[in-house]
């Protein structure tokens, strides 16, 4: 019953912190793209990828206990931050076989990534079922305002053919 929860605690205890609700909504999709058993159903949103799933259940998980969630005014935007807590790492003791071994260096590689670049990525691997011209025309049209440039293109393929093959 428990089971979709405790991947998510999963990936949290393989993370520091995670920064931004819409950074938590790339990563998870990117890692489920790229074959890790996330549950959550994804639609087409303003930023790419969302899922209302996926946000209910940070939701729950804070609820519960397990995440904690800190909400910080920035300048001109407001910001939230989960890392697991100490109830969430108890959690994950009932779950002793569910690992995840290339998941800690997937979760590197996207830290290191701007948000602006995993909603690229994200958006990129959503239209998997088009060619690589469609999925850039795609991309330009839908995220027009992003003005992504043939440079950033190449190294979201590039990160994305990365993260496939490991």
């Amino acid at each position: 019953m428990l089971n979709d929860h405790a991947k998510l605690v999963k990936f949290f205890s393989q993370c520091d912190e995670v920064v931004g609700r819409k950074r938590l909504q790339k990563m998870i999709y990117i890692l489920k793209k790229a074959g890790f058993p996330f549950e959550e159903r994804y639609q087409f949103h303003f930023y790419g990828p969302y899922s209302e799933e996926l946000t209910l259940r940070v939701e729950e998980l804070c609820n519960l206990g397990f995440l904690q969630e800190t909400w910080e005014k920035k300048s001109n935007y407001s910001q939230y931050r989960y890392a697991l807590t100490e109830g969430g790492e108890e959690f994950l003791e009932h779950y002793p076989n569910m690992t995840f071994p290339r998941m800690t260096g997937l979760i590197e590689g996207m830290n290191g990534k701007s948000s602006r670049f995993l909603e690229l990525v994200s958006t990129m691997m959503y239209f998997d079922d088009l060619t690589r011209e469609e999925v850039e025309e795609k991309v330009q049209a839908v995220k027009s305002k992003q003005n992504y440039t043939e440079e950033e293109l190449q190294e979201a393929w590039s990160f994305i053919d990365r993260m496939l093959q490991q």
